[in-house]
């Protein structure tokens, strides 16, 4: 597994919906952190439209990429068939194999053998192109549903990208998450998360919390996934919670990330030496 930086990492240095701060973090930032912890990988998912560059700049981003050995990944947030074949172009560019796209609520109205089809020319396109969509469980998609739309397309091309949190939403623990999509897995997000009690007794809350110290069971979930190929990338992010101070969030993104990365190799590491 090679682990990489995804955008959310940097949620709130990026900025999103109607929190933006006065100078973003831009692609080749990205590029940069990445490089600063080592991270082979980086995955621009929805926060970060690389649509919005022109074809120069993702021309000058592949080449920063290449330069410094970084893998690059997509993503975006729609199965529309204009954006999805923006983005395979785009990929084309910059030589990305994985496309991540996510499933939400409207479109777990969508029968599943409409969406299929749906879905089937897009999948079919990528495949051309050299690259895979990785469909992200989101919020309020179900895993079963989501098992059922891969095998119904039947395509090398299409698999999941797992987030090992994210179905909590959907009202399935993370274990169930993993047991049902880890056979179609062909990227994974993690990320660790705390239940903590409201202190007047009123329900409890999850919340976001640096990889390895939350609930997430980190060696089991990786354990699940040991069939997958060893270049699978392992995109790292985060649910650091604004803090009703965005300043203080931004500072806080680095030193969460920090203590990300270095969990995340431990158990890497521990997974080479045999022991988890």
């Amino acid at each position: 597994m090679r682990l990489g930086l995804g955008t959310y990492a940097f949620r709130w240095a990026i900025g999103l919906k109607d929190r933006v701060p006065a100078a973003p973090m831009t692609p080749f930032d990205i590029l940069d952190a990445a490089e600063a912890y080592g991270l082979p990988v980086v995955q621009y998912a929805d926060n970060m439209p690389l649509d919005r560059l022109s074809e120069a700049e993702q021309e000058r981003l592949a080449d920063a990429a290449r330069a410094k050995g970084i893998a690059l990944e997509l993503g975006t947030q729609s199965f529309d068939a204009d954006e999805v074949s923006r983005y395979i172009a785009i990929g084309q560019r910059l030589d990305a194999r994985i496309l991540r796209v996510a499933l939400d609520a409207a479109d777990a109205k969508i029968p599943v053998p409409d969406l299929a089809e749906k879905l089937r020319p897009l999948v079919e396109r990528a495949g051309a192109a050299g690259m895979r969509i990785a469909i992200e469980n989101h919020f309020n998609y179900p895993s079963p549903r989501m098992v059922d739309l891969i095998e119904a397309v039947n395509d090398p091309s299409l698999g999941v990208c797992l987030d090992v949190a994210n179905s909590i939403c959907a009202l399935e623990w993370p274990e169930e998450t993993v047991r049902l999509l880890a056979p179609y897995a062909v990227n994974l997000h993690l990320k660790d998360y705390e239940i903590t009690p409201d202190p007047y007794g009123v329900g409890f809350r999850i919340h976001g919390v640096p990889l390895g110290e939350g609930r997430a069971p980190i060696p089991w979930i990786l354990d699940q996934l040991a069939q997958c190929p060893p270049e699978m990338s392992v995109i790292l992010e985060h649910w650091l919670p604004d803090q009703n101070d965005l300043d203080a969030a931004r500072r806080l993104e680095r030193p969460w990330l920090d203590r990300t990365v270095a969990a995340a190799q431990q158990y890497l590491d521990a997974r080479k030496g045999g022991t988890t």
